[in-house]
């Protein structure tokens, strides 16, 4: 009876004691842009989570779409990937006769620092081009 006592007890102070610290962060951002018969949208993801022993895992994701009716649309994405850091980057673009949208959006993970920003706009000739922008960035510690 007194040596399952000693291990119950055992077992009971070792989940009493407090675990190692883990962080995790994220970011993300994304925006749109549409005119006329045009639209691009772009957006960006971006993690790291650091577990008690000092392991560390990250990830990294972007996308854009662009659309039009009548004139041209494209949108391209690139991610680059190496032991230091993440980084992606994604481009949207739509054009019909001179009205156009356009996104873009710039996702990086690096060092336990997180950031991604967007940047949108339209324009229809002879009017003032709508923008908007939109960011954040966080450090992981």
């Amino acid at each position: 009876m007194k040596r399952h006592l000693g291990i119950l007890l055992a077992l009971t102070l070792g989940a009493a004691l407090p675990a190692a610290a883990q962080t995790s962060s994220t970011v993300g951002s994304g925006g749109s842009a549409a005119a006329g018969g045009t639209s691009a949208s772009t957006l960006g993801t971006g993690g790291t989570s650091t577990d008690g022993a000092g392991n560390t895992a990250s990830s990294i994701g972007s996308a854009g779409s662009a659309a039009t009716v009548d004139g041209k649309a494209k949108s391209d994405t690139k991610i680059v990937t190496n032991p230091n850091m993440l980084k992606a980057q994604s481009k949207a673009m739509a054009n019909d006769k001179g009205t156009f949208s356009k996104s873009k959006t710039k996702t990086t993970v690096k060092n336990g620092e997180l950031s991604s920003d967007t940047r949108s706009m339209s324009h229809v000739p002879g009017q003032k081009p709508v923008k908007s922008n939109s960011g954040v960035s966080v450090e992981n510690n």
